[in-house]
């Protein structure tokens, strides 16, 4: 054992010596090279300094550049310590040098780089031996080289600096190996001790026989050192790790494993049998410190791979992730009531965590809220989702008719899912569309299922799951995932599309109830929009009523609800309001009426409901009279905002209506009027709450919102006005629907009135209707003129007879010719039967006869009565025929 020892320090000691030899002359060599990079360095450095200082230029610039140059020169080279300063010309003379003998000659060697602008440095042999030796050209203004700087030192002096290193290095070399010698005897000293006297072949045949157990265990084993080293690990727990080559020896947090694993690895706590994940292993864990049995600080770990566990915790993690994603479908299908946004919720749900790419279709009548058309295999393509390529699939609108063979008129035939795993393997797909088949192979479909879409036991369409072939294929246990996908779309979409029929419907009622056009008048230019809550129509409404006497009133109303009762109700206050107005009534005698008349239908359906609340609850109503003559507009309200007002000057005015309770609730109450003159030209805006309130926004908001479209737009046309208040204004996904009526107001030509006061005597029916019938020759109107005098002789002597004064007469030429007789009585004038012994009271139906409309209206004091006569007529149509037999039968009453 001693002589082998021996052997092993003396070869220890050899290779010392060797490696010591081998350091000292690798330390001359680096010295050597050391201080020609030195020599180097200064060389260049003096050489540009020199070169670039400022008296060089202009002293080779000089009439005798040697004479500044050399003193120059030579106080630089004992300053620095070179071996030469040389400066010389572009043809190589010199102008300085060391030697003062070699000025005025030429250099030796070529100097073309350096008269090209380049600095040079290199080593060769010059007036004072081999040298170090950089040359910097010095350039004029103009970029011409007007002289030359050559720095060197000699190799001479290069090795002086190298054999003053040499005793140092000696030294320093036969220290190491003393050192190093001394080492060699304790370290063979301790390898004694720490193998305990055993021979190199017992050591060998141990650890042979330790290694190949350890790696033939089917248990990852490792040891850890106790500063958190790898030390050992054997081929299985490198494999069950993934541990990287040369892994021994490198800290366990630098070998890429996960975090909690790396900690558990050195961590100071004994561990047994604990499960954790490695990738896609799931390990059992053994950890045991070294320190506790004598050894050094440390862990020994064993590494166990738990096949069944892992198969049982990915089932678990299947199962996990499919129960979150039915929830999740549960959560996101069906948020509205849009049968093409729920099925596209239901493809974007599915997509990528359950299949690839998603394509739904649906019948034609579900998507237009009908009812499934029997057994058909004809959809249109209603969502795609999880591909970009337009041309893989039929794209979203596309009319699909599936063929018999393919999986997707399987599943509709046979209302369940049909599975494909792998479709090249499968030729009946292929028949529907063989080139769109082989590009959806292309792009990598491999696996499909095929799901219809059922609720209520009818199918509505059918929803075709697709995996690529990185994805996997389809297994038989996604079947029952993609069916409950499917039933739960199915029943949304189902709600959607009964919710699409009843919305239609509800539309429709409403549209027909609504004014289709407006009817002709002259006293205003009138533009409107309606448009529906994008859940549900309302009771909004609008309305345009032309009245007698160049007059129109605008009306504008919301009924309290939504759907198909709301578009009833609405229907019923139109027809109301249009009933009332034809009996001439003031605004807000007209609203008292049609409270009364809300009231009674909210009653109705408070009763057919069985007294469960119900009702209406009420609606609102402004209704305005214009009058083209003056100018003037009365407008009453029943809780319905007032309208704004842009003048010809862009100012916007917001009117302050005297509010009364809406419709419905008003319980008798009266209502206030508000009364202004509008200038020609202004604009009358009138709207329904839903343009400016909303859910996201108040109505003080709402109302900044319109002023601020409103402003500016005096000159708009009310069509212009309507566009630009909605795009302002209306959110981007109303909750009520919305009623706009603009209204610019014009005047009635004063050229086209003429008004007479009439004295209450008999006598002043011929005088008056003398004047009436020139002004009609003014007009033009002489065809109708024996039907007017007729007309107005009636009834201005029943004004004269029956009524009060003051008596006026007034006739309007609008698009008809309006002839008025207003006194201050306010007896209702009325047809009734006459006997044939009666010697009068026929001339009202005369008036009633030959008029195209006549009627009473009640301004605050007395009466007007009213006729109208169409300006076309001629006059042979107009001649009354006075017949006994006729008129014996109407007498006329006193007024």
């Amino acid at each position: 054992m001693h002589s082998v020892a021996g052997q092993v320090f003396l070869l220890q000691l050899t290779l010392t010596v060797l490696l010591v030899l081998a350091a000292g002359t690798a330390l001359v060599l680096q010295a050597r090279d050391s201080t020609m990079k030195e020599a180097t360095r200064r060389s260049v450095a003096t050489a540009e300094a020199f070169a670039h200082s400022p008296g060089t230029l202009s002293a080779m610039k000089s009439d005798d550049p040697g004479a500044v140059l050399q003193p120059s020169a030579e106080a630089v080279r004992k300053t620095t310590g070179v071996d030469y300063v040389v400066t010389f010309s572009p043809a190589g003379i010199r102008w300085s040098h060391p030697d003062p003998g070699l000025i005025g000659k030429r250099v030796t060697g070529s100097f073309a780089n350096a008269l090209a602008g380049h600095r040079v440095t290199s080593t060769f042999r010059t007036s004072v031996g081999p040298a170090v030796n950089t040359t910097v050209p010095v350039i004029d203004t103009d970029g011409s080289v007007v002289g030359l700087v050559s720095v060197g030192i000699s190799v001479e002096h290069v090795n002086a600096g190298v054999s003053g290193k040499l005793p140092l290095l000696l030294g320093s070399a036969a220290g190491a190996l003393l050192i190093v010698t001394a080492g060699s005897v304790l370290v063979s000293r301790r390898v004694r001790r720490q193998t305990h006297g055993l021979d190199p072949a017992e050591l060998s045949r141990m650890y042979e026989h330790h290694d190949a157990v350890l790696h033939a265990v089917k248990e990852g084993v490792l040891i850890t050192s106790g500063d958190g080293c790898l030390l050992l690990a054997n081929d299985e727990a490198k494999r069950l790790l993934g541990l990287p080559p040369g892994a021994e020896g490198r800290a366990v947090a630098d070998l890429g494993l996960a975090p909690h694993m790396a900690e558990l690895l050195v961590a100071e706590q004994v561990v047994t049998d604990e499960v954790h994940r490695a990738g896609d292993r799931l390990l059992a864990v053994n950890v045991r410190p070294t320190a506790l049995y004598g050894g050094p600080a440390g862990n020994a770990v064993t590494l166990r791979d738990s096949t069944e566990l892992r198969a049982l915790a990915g089932k678990a993690q299947s199962a996990r992730e499919r129960l979150q994603l039915l929830y999740d479908a549960g959560v996101r299908i069906g948020t509205t009531l849009d049968v093409i946004h729920t099925a596209e919720e239901l493809a974007d749900v599915a997509v990528p965590r359950f299949a690839d790419v998603v394509t739904v279709e649906l019948l034609d009548g579900v998507m237009r809220g009908g009812e499934p058309s029997g057994d058909t295999t004809e959809m249109r393509r209603t969502a795609v989702t999880g591909i970009s390529r337009k041309d893989v699939f039929y794209p979203v609108g596309e009319l699909i008719r599936y063929a018999p063979a393919t999986p997707m008129a399987l599943s509709m035939s046979n209302g369940r899912a049909v599975l494909e795993g792998d479709l090249r393997a499968v030729g009946g797909w292929r028949t529907q569309d063989p080139e769109r088949a082989r590009r959806i192979l292309e792009h990598g479909v491999r696996s499909l299922i095929s799901v219809p879409l059922r609720a209520r036991g009818v199918v509505l369409g059918l929803a075709d799951f697709w995996r690529m072939e990185t994805t996997g294929p389809f297994e038989p246990d996604d079947l029952s995932t993609a069916e409950e996908l499917a039933a739960r779309a199915a029943v949304a979409i189902d709600n959607a599309r009964r919710f699409t029929r009843e919305h239609d419907m509800a539309v429709t009622l409403q549209r027909s109830l609504l004014p289709g056009a407006l009817p002709e008048q002259s006293a205003l230019q009138v533009a409107h929009r309606y448009l529906p809550a994008e859940a549900g129509v309302g009771g909004d409404w609008f309305d345009l009523i032309p009245l007698p006497g160049a007059r129109v009133a605008l009306v504008v109303g919301d009924v309290v609800g939504h759907g198909v009762r709301a578009a009833a109700t609405m229907g019923q206050l139109r027809t109301a309001v249009h009933n009332f107005s034809s009996l001439d009534l003031t605004p807000d005698e007209l609203l008292s009426h049609l409270d009364e008349q809300v009231a009674r239908i909210d009653a109705d359906v408070a009763r057919e409901a069985e007294g469960d609340g119900a009702g209406i609850v009420g609606a609102t109503c402004l209704y305005a009279i214009y009058d083209a003559v003056t100018g003037h507009v009365t407008m009453a309200s029943s809780g319905h905002p007032g309208p704004a007002v842009v003048r010809p000057d862009g100012t916007v005015t917001f009117l302050d209506v005297p509010v009364s309770p809406p419709l419905g609730l008003g319980d008798g109450m009266p209502r206030e009027t508000l009364e202004l003159l509008l200038p020609e030209g202004s604009q009358l805006v009138l709207y329904t709450d839903g343009l400016i309130e909303g859910r996201h926004r108040d109505f003080d908001t709402g109302i900044e919102l319109l002023r601020a479209a409103l402003s500016d737009g005096a000159n708009r046309t009310p069509q212009e006005t309507c566009t630009d208040v909605l795009d302002a204004v209306m959110p981007e996904r109303p909750d009520d629907d919305v009623a706009l009526m603009v209204a610019r107001t014009r005047l009635l030509d004063p050229s086209r009135v003429a008004e007479w006061n009439v004295p209450p005597d008999p006598a002043a029916v011929a005088p008056v209707r003398s004047a009436c019938l020139r002004q009609l020759d003014v007009w033009g109107l002489d065809g109708i003129a024996f039907t007017t005098e007729l007309i107005l002789s009636e009834l201005i002597t029943n004004a004269i007879r029956y009524g009060t004064p003051p008596i006026k007469v007034r006739m309007l030429y609008d698009r008809t010719l309006i002839c008025e007789i207003s006194d201050g009585s306010s007896t209702a004038p009325h047809l009734r039967r006459a006997a044939t012994t009666d010697e009068g009271g026929r001339g009202l139906f005369l008036v009633a006869h030959y008029a195209e409309r006549w009627g009473t209206r009640y301004p605050p004091r007395g009466k007007v009565i009213w006729a109208e006569l169409s300006p076309y007529s001629g006059e042979q149509d107009l001649v009354p025929d006075l017949g006994d037999d006729f008129l014996e039968q109407w007498v006329e009453p006193e007024i």
